[in-house]
């Protein structure tokens, strides 16, 4: 199979691009090289130093392509306003003028990579007044060290539950706000172009190859790179935050398994899928398991601080793509953060 991968020198490009040709495919890689994510180093051979946003431009790539697979796009928050019209023109532009040039081409099969943060809270329930969605947490009880969400009714502490695909989009970022466009324009173009496309919603990435103290870096890199200065690992709130951490050799298969499924599809077939462990994990946690993978003894340090557009718990089902694309991850958290501990990093 012929795939045309976006941002493939990216940390989860480049384990896609090695996990599709270990399999015997043939790989056309494409990706901007920005200096925030690749800090001015040279592609690697054979990568196609292009801008989706111009895709018009390099029609020509798409020549006998089966599926294209877009990783490509700027991640992070978005913490000012002024970043808007960035994550907009590289992300919610650059997907469309993908899609209008892939129709142009012929090809009619995407994979697309999304994110959990589509999501913005995860879901909650009270044990008396059933699932709950809790409006924006208060600056006040933040401030007060009161983290948890409450039930409308009753004020009680609001419990997490696993959120499936079927949860309402509900972005609270500039980079949520622009993945939620993605799947819209990819679900707005498989109707249109009688097309069918999959998007994949990762949970937190980790593993080798992940840049090191960039806007690109998850907080497990944080973690990591404190423990490496000799300093604990800085934890916000009161560490209590349940996150789904899933394995970017993981992330990769399942770009391999939705690649295979989208090019089965009938046209007009869309879908989309978490990506994730299957195992829930405190942030705590977390800092914990990568401090014990260093041999260090150096114990997290749980702040009370927070960032107000953090959410509190968003931890995902991993059910449906393990029934429609028969992906299920084999690196457990307490395993790989483990092995993360010391696994090489991009500069």
């Amino acid at each position: 199979m012929k795939v045309l991968l976006t941002g493939s020198a990216g940390f989860i490009g480049t384990a896609i691009a090695a996990a599709l040709e270990a399999e015997g495919d043939e790989v056309v890689p494409v990706d901007l090289m920005l200096e925030m994510a690749h800090g001015g180093s040279s592609p690697p051979p054979g990568t196609q130093r292009l801008d989706v946003r111009r895709a018009a431009e390099w029609i020509d790539l798409l020549d006998g392509v089966d599926v294209v697979c877009h990783q490509a796009a700027l991640v992070g928050a978005g913490v000012r306003v002024a970043d808007l019209p960035d994550y907009a023109g590289h992300n919610d532009y650059g997907t469309a003028a993908l899609l209008a040039t892939m129709h142009e081409a012929g090809v009619s099969r995407l994979v697309l990579a999304s994110s959990m943060v589509v999501y913005g809270e995860g879901r909650y329930a009270c044990p008396d007044h059933g699932d709950q969605t809790p409006p924006p947490r208060d600056r006040g009880a933040l401030d007060a060290g009161d983290f948890e969400n409450h039930c409308p009714v009753c004020d009680a502490a609001l419990g997490w539950e696993l959120v499936d695909e079927t949860a309402r989009l509900d972005p609270r970022s500039t980079y949520a706000a622009s993945k939620v466009a993605q799947e819209h324009y990819a679900y707005a173009w498989v109707r249109q172009a009688d097309a069918a496309a999959i998007a994949l919603r990762y949970h937190n990435v980790y593993g080798p190859g992940m840049p090191r103290d960039t806007p690109y870096s998850g907080v497990a890199a944080m973690f990591r790179s404190s423990l490496e200065r000799g300093e604990p690992p800085q934890v916000f709130e009161d560490g209590g935050q349940m996150r789904d951490f899933v394995h970017v050799s993981d992330v990769a298969r399942a770009n391999v398994a939705a690649i295979r499924a989208v090019a089965a599809e009938d046209p007009g077939h869309y879908a989309a899928y978490n990506v994730a462990s299957g195992e829930p994990v405190a942030i705590r946690q977390v800092a914990e398991r990568v401090a014990a993978g260093t041999g260090r003894d150096i114990a997290p340090q749980v702040t009370g601080g927070y960032r107000l557009g953090d959410v509190r718990h968003i931890v995902a089902s991993p059910e449906r793509a393990r029934a429609e694309l028969g992906f299920s991850a084999r690196v457990t958290p307490e395993v790989g953060l483990r092995e993360f501990a010391t696994a090489p990093l991009r500069a």
